[in-house]
């Protein structure tokens, strides 16, 4: 009989992180505009979760299901539990806002207009803004039953709903909807300085301050702030035939007319308003979340500090990697040694030269390259671009169904394509999330290979802020496999299509990984039985396939100390007697987005070390083709060990992940704090 295992609920737990990043707004040693990003990203986050996994919890959960796994998934109860946690979170950020943020700005002498009453001194300012700059963006609409089914509510666009009285048919009262032009014009203005104090004011309130000149013949009894957020899925039929590009086209211009997933609308509106505004615009009941007077408070990341102090954390110019010299070729460089970069910290640099060089040399014939997402003005594809017209013969696989990046994907892979760079598009029923790029180059008579493999996207723009590894080598044996893995993708077909590829060094989801994975774990298992040392170390974004997570219950069962470093989500249940005491999870946040994953496992004293692009989560063990490499070099594993280490020594940052979802803070040792990333960059600056 199989043994009955707990595991967390992966919305829960991504939410769990999510209010995380809420925490660190709170913390008070982190600077005043950087807590405000945190605001930023936290709200930000939620958005994109009410788009992408709420439609889902909601089809799920209603459903009679018979399969027992897609029920412990989405369990009877999960929408509300969710909507619950939400609620729970959206009171601690407005604490956090209205408690902490709002009079640590007026300690820096500004003062964020939130609900109180506009100074006198300001209210000329704010009428000629509106007439002059915001009148003409406005659209108002009174709700009548005429138009019902008409007015549609665009995705995460901010109105009011207004209620208004005709004051030649006193008594009577009407609602109108009005938008806020955030989209136009900024969320936020300042006004007028006073006694050395700065002033700055929500487009909503110089609005809701001039609603008489909108509605010039009503009485304006209120105004409510309202968002619709709607499923952002691409339902794309992944077929066999048909051009890929096409559908992913016409998609998009479907994701923001989805079906609605939450109702955001403000506290203090009367009940009555709401019964109307939901039968108006036909909002199930779970769909309608209160919230407080400002949505979209993703934009709070853009709130200006007219102050001219810094008030954001100090900047880390990034450290030169001292194996790279700027007068010497980048690839005789790579033939001597193997180079291990830590981003952000290194420079991004040596990735940009990696492709330009590549570009220009005219020792370089072919290049081979994975993109899963592009940085809007990619100087990467713009290299391709021009080793494709010197000639080279320029290979990219282009993943257009990266989520939220399709159409900047799209775009790229069509200049590429006009250039003479050979586009290969999605393979049907797969993504490729791999993270690989591999240049051949004419040396001596023969053909030398120059791989580079990554834990991240080859996106300069995310490289200055997401901590990630990217490894340099012209060893035959990672550029053997690579070539066989171009291969595959060219081909276009299935996994179960083709000849498995002869892998020996490399991990390839679909083909190997799984089962490499799977017998690390129980070598482990091995030496913990035999009463030897027996230590995991897994540092990924998301920990949810529950083969694997099984794999470590049993680690775990067998004595196998084992370590997790997880940002988002994890379905582990830690410190569970009989399942899971040996494991211990933690959870970084701090200035950089923690993004790489690495796999560490002790081997009874010869540790193997492993990184690259896959969480282990389902989709990318079994529905996408990532790529895990080993890394072999003493004096690279050596890096990777100590930054694992000052990463599992963390007490300032990182927080340990508990069975009920909490975010617990470790204490400190001798009441001296340490912070893993600024430890890291300490550590990456004294490499020689």
């Amino acid at each position: 009989m199989a043994k009955e295992y707990t595991f967390i609920n992966r919305d829960l737990s991504w939410l769990s992180f999510n209010h995380r990043v809420l925490l660190e707004a709170a913390d008070e040693s982190v600077p005043l505009y950087s807590r405000i990003q945190f605001l930023s990203i936290f709200s930000s986050n939620l958005d994109e979760f009410f788009r992408v996994r709420m439609p889902s919890i909601y089809a799920f959960t209603s459903i009679n299901a018979k399969k027992t796994t897609l029920r412990e998934e989405y369990p009877e109860n999960l929408s509300q539990t969710v909507i619950d946690y939400v609620q729970g979170h959206l009171v601690d950020f407005g604490r956090i806002f209205t408690k902490q943020i709002l009079p640590s700005l007026e300690e820096n002498n500004i003062h964020l207009y939130y609900g109180d009453n506009i100074r006198d001194e300001h209210r000329d300012t704010v009428l000629d803004f509106f007439l002059s700059r915001v009148l003409s963006f406005l659209q108002p609409v009174i709700l009548t039953q005429e138009n019902k089914g008409n007015i549609f509510l665009e995705n995460n666009y901010l109105y009011f709903i207004v209620d208004i009285e005709d004051t030649d048919v006193p008594g009577v009262h009407e609602y109108a909807l009005l938008n806020i032009p955030s989209d136009q014009l900024p969320r936020f203005s300042e006004l007028p300085k006073i006694d050395d104090k700065y002033y700055l004011l929500f487009l909503d309130d110089v609005i809701r301050e001039n609603l008489a000149e909108v509605f010039p013949s009503y009485k304006v009894h209120g105004a409510y702030s309202v968002k619709l957020t709607r499923d952002a899925e691409l339902n794309i039929e992944d077929e066999f035939t048909g051009d890929l590009a096409e559908k992913i086209e016409r998609q998009l211009a479907k994701r923001d007319v989805g079906s609605a997933t939450r109702f955001l609308f403000e506290n203090s509106m009367p009940e009555e308003i709401r019964k109307f505004v939901k039968q108006y615009f036909d909002i199930r009941e779970e769909e309608m979340v209160e919230g407080g007077r400002y949505h979209n408070l993703k934009d709070m990341g853009g709130l200006m500090n007219p102050t001219g102090k810094k008030l954001t954390y100090d900047s880390w110019p990034s450290v030169p990697h001292p194996g790279f010299n700027t007068h010497r070729s980048i690839f005789k460089t790579i033939a001597e040694n193997e180079l291990l970069l830590h981003l952000p910290y290194h420079s991004y640099n040596y990735i940009l030269r990696f492709f330009n060089e590549a570009a220009i040399d005219p020792q370089v014939k072919e290049i081979y390259v994975t993109l899963y997402r592009v940085a809007a003005n990619s100087h990467i594809v713009n290299a391709l671009i021009s080793a494709a017209k010197n000639g080279k013969k320029v290979t990219v696989f282009v993943e257009l169904k990266a989520r939220f990046d399709e159409a900047n994907n799209l775009k790229w892979s069509k200049k590429m394509k006009s250039a003479g760079v050979k586009i290969i598009n999605s393979i049907p029923g797969l993504k490729v999330h791999a993270k690989i790029a591999l240049v051949k180059r004419y040396e001596e008579g023969k053909m030398n290979n120059y791989s580079l493999l990554a834990t991240g996207n080859f996106n300069e723009t995310t490289g200055r802020f997401y901590t990630d590894h990217v490894f340099f080598t012209s060893a035959k044996e990672f550029s053997d496999e690579l070539q066989q893995l171009f291969l595959y993708l060219q081909s276009g077909l299935q996994p179960e299509e083709v000849e498995k590829l002869k892998l020996k060094h490399l991990l390839v989801s679909q083909f190997n990984m799984v089962k490499r994975f799977s017998k690390m774990i129980d070598r482990e298992i091995g030496h913990a039985n035999a009463g030897l040392p027996a230590h995991i170390i897994i540092k990924v974004n998301n920990l949810q396939e529950r083969e694997m997570i099984e794999k470590l219950y049993e680690a775990s069962n067998a004595g196998v100390k084992v370590d997790l470093i997880i940002r988002s989500i994890c379905c582990v249940a830690p410190g569970i007697e009989g399942q899971s005491e040996n494991i211990t999870i933690r959870r970084i946040v701090d200035r950089y987005l923690e993004h790489a994953r690495i796999f560490t496992f002790y081997n009874n004293g010869d540790p193997e070390f492993y990184m690259g692009s896959a969480d282990w989560m389902s989709r990318n063990l079994h529905s996408r083709i990532e790529v895990i490499f080993p890394i072999y070099d003493e004096k690279l594993k050596k890096e990777i060990n100590d930054i694992l280490q000052l990463q599992l020594t963390d007490t300032k940052k990182a927080v340990l992940v508990r069975a009920d979802l909490s975010n617990e803070r470790i204490p400190a040792v001798n009441d001296d704090p340490h912070a893993s990333q600024e430890a890291i960059y300490n550590y990456v600056k004294g490499l020689q």
